[in-house]
């Protein structure tokens, strides 16, 4: 959306008591004008959208903080000594002084009351937003809900209860599904009532489970959060008349919400959108596809094992899962899997493209699920694939997630969530009926506190489904597992190093991991080297555990690449990483402001 008004802040600190919550907006045209009309009240409803994540944002939201994703260094989150009150942000307000000057002068009589508060919903709705991250991120904060002179004491105000605010929130929300009247959009690029809907079972799900795991005694409890994250995503299910998109069969069309140019009403609730004519675009491919732009994440062989075989049974308990090479592993799983990764057979314009060995694809599993297949964007920002914020798929989620954790999930719930999002995904097996069996893989590798097999099955498909799409790191929040983020990055096994490798299995060499330039050189005698020099990759790879370089480490007489294993003591979590520090400064502006437990007098994150 495009930027209609201005905010003039002289204060250099984005503090609860700086100007940026009382400046207020200035526009060319008087307040009135703006005001009286519903054009004015829809113009000015435009800048709400700023606060939302733009292209670049979207497609990259978990390009650090993940626990299926190796990087090309640790996130300061998470990387020992590395982060404290000093290094916090994100205690900035101007967002809601906008939202509360539009709030409270949203009154005029001139315009008909349902359209002031379809106005008004939209409003509640971007202020529920705004204060959502802000909870998770710090837990308690101060609710503000008008906008505040150069002298209120709010200015200066404590923080309020994570009930309080969060009820407030709801109240938001609640306003907003009752009186946005906007159902349906072509663009799919402005909030509607489902897209309002669909929040507010987000926001009733992470507060809900978050509550049960933390063991919150707070007076609105855990269920009754779960009971409200139900209500809202059978309101969608029930009468928005979205559905799971199937128009290219399950080979296709789950990666076809994520490249096409104009999103799929059919199940996209809300998108960021792009446009060439406009020379709006994002950075999906470059991002995606270079080892020196962005982080190069690459996911780990521990989340791979997860996608599920077709037939609907784990992969782990395959016989010799455990010793696959890439090709075979690849072999006779959910579709998911060559529509998130490159995989044996994937084509860029006309041509095989498999993982880029000698670059970008350290581990060997490079994601696709944001690139298209042109290469015109590689190297430079020209991506114009639409990115969904809101999909039908995630209200699935919420509705059985949230009715697992109730105890009343029944098999036809089963059938028309996890059961229709893996029939998507060419599965056969175990679609309408409930899961009885744990799998052991899934339970001892991610969820050894979790012995509920309906629970840990929906957690293994939240996690497939929304894949880098921005919810990981808040889901391990909310279950209380953010441990997982020390896993050490494990990749693809190969059969051999210094030898020429057929990765694909189509008869021609495709990469080499080589331990010295001599063996190298031995490698590429032992093929037609010339035929094969701009098709095979090559890649310098260390036997020793300390090396900065990608490891490779022997098992059953073959190898497996992994990396930075020298950095598997520097990753932490503690209890006190569930939220995050109050920036210092706050604290030196605002002495009713108190640290988050842990976080006191400059501690880091240590681990404890």
């Amino acid at each position: 959306m495009i930027k209609f008004f201005k905010y003039v802040c002289f204060c250099g600190l984005t503090l609860l008591t700086s100007c940026d919550l009382y400046e207020e907006p200035i526009t060319s045209i008087g307040k009135e004008a703006i005001f009286n009309s519903e054009e004015g009240l829809k113009t000015y409803a435009y800048s709400f959208y700023n606060g939302l994540p733009t292209g670049n944002d979207l497609h990259y939201l978990e390009s650090t903080l993940i626990d299926y994703g190796a990087t090309t260094s640790l996130d300061k989150f998470i990387n020992k000594n590395a982060y404290s009150e000093t290094e916090s942000t994100g205690w900035n307000w101007t967002t809601l002084r906008n939202l509360n000057y539009y709030i409270e002068n949203c009154t005029d009589p001139n315009v008909s009351e349902k359209v002031r508060n379809h106005y008004l919903g939209l409003a509640r709705f971007f202020r529920a937003y705004f204060y959502y991250d802000m909870v998770k991120r710090f837990g308690d904060v101060p609710w503000i809900d008008r906008p505040l002179n150069i002298d209120d004491e709010d200015l200066y105000a404590e923080r309020d209860s994570r009930e309080m605010v969060m009820e407030k929130v709801y109240e938001d929300l609640q306003f907003a599904c009752q009186n946005i009247t906007t159902e349906s959009e072509s663009t799919c690029s402005v909030v509607t009532k489902w897209v309002a809907y669909a929040m507010a079972s987000r926001v009733a799900l992470f507060e809900g489970t978050f509550r049960r795991y933390h063991n919150l005694n707070l007076a609105t409890s855990a269920e009754k959060w779960l009971e409200r994250a139900v209500e809202n995503a059978a309101f969608v299910m029930q009468h928005s008349g979205k559905s799971l998109y199937k128009g290219e069969g399950d080979e296709l069309s789950y990666r076809g919400l994520f490249t096409k140019d104009n999103p799929i009403a059919q199940e996209i609730l809300m998108a960021v959108c792009s446009s060439n004519d406009l020379a709006v675009y994002h950075n999906a491919n470059w991002k995606w596809t270079s080892v020196t732009y962005g982080t190069a994440m690459n996911f780990i062989r521990p989340f791979i094992n997860t996608y599920l075989l077709l037939d609907g049974t784990p992969y782990t308990d395959k016989a010799g899962w455990d010793t696959d090479s890439f090709s075979e592993e690849c072999k006779n799983r959910d579709r998911r899997l060559a529509q998130t990764i490159r995989t044996p057979g994937y084509m860029r314009e006309g041509k095989l493209a498999l993982p880029d060995f000698g670059n970008y694809a350290r581990l060997g599993y490079q994601p696709i699920k944001f690139c298209v297949d042109a290469t015109t964007g590689d190297n430079v920002a020209k991506n114009t694939n639409a990115l969904p914020l809101f999909r039908y798929a995630e209200v699935l989620l919420n509705y059985a997630e949230a009715k697992a954790e109730l105890g009343t999930l029944t098999n036809e719930d089963w059938k028309n969530t996890i059961g229709a999002l893996r029939s998507r995904a060419g599965i056969t097996g175990g679609l309408e009926t409930k899961p009885t069996q744990i799998d052991s893989y899934l339970h001892d590798t991610y969820f050894p506190d979790i012995n509920d097999p309906v629970i840990l099955e929906i957690r293994r498909e939240r996690s497939i489904e929304l894949v880098l799409e921005g919810f990981r790191f808040d889901d391990l929040r909310r279950w209380k597992c953010g441990e997982l983020l020390t896993m050490s990055w494990r990749g693809i096994n190969i059969p051999a190093i210094n030898k020429a490798l057929d990765m694909d299995e189509n008869g021609t060499p495709d990469v080499i991991y080589y331990t010295s330039e001599t063996e190298l050189e031995q490698a590429k005698a032992e093929i037609d080297w010339d035929t094969y020099s701009t098709t095979c990759a090559t890649k310098l790879v260390s036997t020793n555990p300390e090396s900065n370089e990608l490891q490779v480490k022997q098992q059953n007489g073959g190898y497996y690449l992994t990396w930075y294993t020298q950095d598997d003591d520097k990753k932490v979590w503690g209890e006190k990483q569930y939220l995050y520090p109050i920036p210092s400064l706050v604290m030196v502006k605002n002495q009713h402001i108190k640290q988050n437990p842990g976080w006191e007098n400059g501690a880091s994150n240590d681990g404890n």
